[in-house]
Formats: structure tokens, C-alpha cells, sequence
């Protein structure tokens, strides 16, 4: 709202409209009023009702569904539990309004495309629809009526869902944490927890779509450069797969040597916080050809279209590495199955083994990476060594990592 605007009247909502959005009757609503479950509830027959009892009435309707007991209910919104509920009422409500049938024929798709859609983005199959959904659909039917192949969409749709996802996950989670565990901790009463969480996340929310907006945008920007770049060079020293869907790539994977050992010497906390540094020095040491793909727990994996970049970096982040929690890495480089964001196939496993074949500051490395080198990188051959899971031995090569000083 810009300032100097006044902002509008609240809606008025009487009460059996709270209770047809909580899903209870009148009469059991008023009960629970005057039972005192639902605070801030007006007293007065007709007046109006405002948004954090709204969110209330609601959450107990959830509760008591979910078998929870009035006493356990009541204790709860006392100590302030509750009070992340009230958050709810400062999103979007999505009015069903469309049957499934209805929005696809509007977007222009089939019914079963939507439901394929929706499921790729993490939601449960829809049977009514908002004006909102059905707006996303008619975009999104302009995309593939602009020609972009369906097999890429649905993947793509895959993606964006599992990453906002993670996205509202942590934002839930970090605001639990750090902000609602702590005003329940000191003791401040109920409904104080509920109006500072709401204030505070008023102030959030018309923060967090720019920011994204704004970083997805720089993301892209760098990444259409890096496939410029990428279509310019020479593909591993061989022609790109025929296959749709494969691609020739150079893969890694790095983790701590130690790691469980760790977390038993010096808890949880202190290994996660390892792990963060740890993550964090990659992140800010890779070369623009490469990224991190994903992290499970203190293992890494990293892509690139330059091998030898690659093995660069990892000799260098070796060299420079200190502490008693040493990486170890492992590089390979082969065709791989690209799907949903992701990296598949043998040799992908094959870079992971490698990795465990590792010893602490050690990067080892495939033939397939040697043939790649440049002039100046140096290897020592190991031998045929039988990885894991696979039938035939591997020639797997020591990086020699430079003394400095």
C-alpha cells in the first residue's frame, strides 16, 4: 500500500460465515466462544469478526478434527502455540470456484495434463480450482502453445515445485526457530505471540517474491551465458549425445573425511555448523563453468562442463583446505541422464564411488578426467581398482595437489 493511501475497511465477516470457512456449525462456533477457545471472538450477536479470530476458530476446527481434546486445545493457545496458525489468514484464500473440467477447458488442456501438472508441482489432485490456478493454467498453456516441448515442461514444473518447496519449508521452519520457539520461551502471553508474529510476517511476505523474482532473474542471465559458452567450446573433446535428455558433463563429489566421527565428538550443532562452512567455501571458490548440484548432508555434488576447470578447483580447494575435517573428492566425466534438475546414470555413481575411494585431502580421478587435463596438471596413476557396484575394475588417478611456502 503506497503511502498516504488509506488502507480499506476490513471485511466485515459475521459469525456464520467463520464458521462455514472453519467448517463447524453456528452453534458449536458460538460454543466454543463462549468457551473462551477462540480469542478475540466477538461477545455481541452481529458484529463483526476480525482476522485473528477468523484464523483461530479455524485452527481449532483442525485440532478438534485431528481428535485433539477442548482442555488441550485451550492450554495450547494460552502458552501460545497456536500462534503461527494466525499467519494463515494473511495469505491469499483460494475460493474454489472451477471443477477440474471446468478450468481446463477454459486454459485450453486436457483434464489429465492438468492433474499430471499439479502433481508435478507437489499438490493433491484438484477437483475445484481458484481464479487464481486457473490463470497459472492459461499461461502455462500459452508456453506450450508457443511450441516448448511437453516432456520439458513437466520436468520443469517438477523443479519448481521441489524448490519452492524447500523454499516455504525453511521459511516456515526458520521462523518457528528463531522467532515463534523464542516469544513462547520467555513467556509472553497467547495472543501478544500471535499479533508479533503477525506483524513481523506482514512485513516479510511482500518482501520474499521480489527477492526471488530478482534472484531467479540473475540466475538465469548467468546460466544462458554458461550454455552460450558451453554450445561455443568443445563438448569433453567429443560430440554431444544423440539421445534427448543425455548430455556429456563432468561430475564430483566431495564430502568431509571424518564427518560421523565428528558429530559424536562434538554434537549436532557444531557439525552442522563444519558442514556449512564447509558448503559455503565450495559455493564461493567454484568456477563460472561449474555448480553445485545438491548437498546431502556433508557430501556435495558439483557439475561442469570443464573437466579440467574441475580438477583445478579441487586440487586448489584441497591445497588450501586446513583443519582436522579434510575433504575428500572424486571427479569423473561421462554422458549422463539430465531429468528434473538433476544429474543420472552409471556414471554418476561411478563419480560417487570414486569419491569414497578417496582418503582425506585426497582428489582422485578417472582416466576419462587425465585425457581431459591440460598441460600443467600433474597425475599419479594408482591402477585397476574395483569400485563397488561395478563389474569392471576402474583406472582411477592421484591429483597432485602444489606445496605452497
Amino acid at each position: 500500500m503506497p503511502r498516504g493511501v488509506p488502507s480499506p475497511p476490513p471485511e466485515r465477516v459475521d459469525t456464520a460465515e467463520v464458521a462455514r470457512r472453519a467448517g463447524v456449525t453456528s452453534a458449536t462456533l458460538r460454543r466454543w466462544v463462549a468457551d473462551g477457545l477462540v480469542p478475540g471472538a466477538p461477545r455481541k450477536a452481529g458484529a463483526g469478526w476480525p482476522p485473528i479470530a477468523i484464523a483461530h476458530a479455524r485452527i481449532v476446527a483442525r485440532l478438534r478434527q485431528r481428535g485433539h481434546s477442548l482442555a488441550e486445545i485451550r492450554r495450547a493457545t494460552k502458552e501460545g502455540r497456536l500462534a503461527f496458525g494466525y499467519v494463515e489468514e494473511l495469505m491469499p484464500t483460494v475460493e474454489a470456484t472451477f471443477t477440474l473440467r471446468q478450468a481446463s477447458r477454459r486454459a485450453g488442456l486436457e483434464p489429465a495434463l492438468v492433474e499430471r501438472i499439479f502433481s508435478m508441482l507437489g499438490f493433491a489432485q484438484p477437483e475445484h480450482l481458484g481464479a487464481e490456478d486457473v490463470e497459472m493454467l492459461e499461461q502455462m498453456s500459452e508456453v506450450l502453445d508457443a511450441g516448448f516441448p511437453l516432456a520439458a515442461f513437466l520436468q520443469l514444473m517438477r523443479v519448481y515445485g521441489q524448490a519452492l518447496a524447500q523454499i516455504a519449508d525453511a521459511e516456515v521452519r526458520l521462523f518457528h526457530l528463531y522467532v515463534h520457539e523464542p516469544l513462547m520461551r520467555d513467556g509472553t502471553p497467547g495472543m501478544q505471540v500471535a499479533e508479533q508474529m503477525g506483524e513481523l510476517t506482514a512485513r516479510l511476505l511482500p518482501f520474499s517474491s521480489p527477492v526471488m523474482d530478482h534472484v531467479h532473474r540473475r540466475l538465469l542471465h548467468h546460466f544462458i551465458e554458461q550454455d552460450i559458452v558451453g554450445h561455443m567450446e568443445a563438448d569433453l573433446g567429443s560430440a554431444a549425445s544423440a539421445e534427448l535428455g543425455r548430455m556429456r558433463t563432468a561430475i564430483a563429489f566431495a564430502d568431509l573425511a571424518g564427518y560421523t566421527q565428528l558429530t559424536e565428538q562434538q554434537g549436532d550443532a557444531e557439525a552442522a555448523s563444519t558442514v556449512e562452512r564447509f558448503v559455503a567455501d565450495v559455493t564461493h571458490t567454484l568456477p563460472d563453468e561449474a555448480r553445485i548440484v545438491k548437498t546431502i548432508g556433508d557430501e556435495v555434488m558439483l557439475v561442469s562442463s570443464d573437466p579440467a576447470a574441475l580438477a583445478d578447483w579441487a586440487v586448489g580447494f584441497q591445497a588450501l583446505a586446513s583443519g582436522p575435517q579434510r575433504p575428500r573428492i572424486g571427479i569423473h566425466a561421462g554422458e549422463v541422464l539430465y531429468r528434473d534438475g538433476d544429474y543420472y546414470g552409471r556414471e554418476v555413481n561411478l563419480a560417487s564411488r570414486v569419491a569414497a575411494r578417496a582418503a582425506a585431502g585426497e582428489v582422485l580421478v578417472t582416466r576419462e578426467i587425465v585425457d581431459l587435463a591440460e598441460s600443467h596438471q600433474e597425475f599419479e596413476r594408482i591402477g585397476e581398482v574395483k569400485l563397488k557396484g561395478f563389474n569392471e575394475a576402474t583406472e582411477l588417478y592421484l591429483a597432485i595437489i602444489p606445496e605452497f611456502g
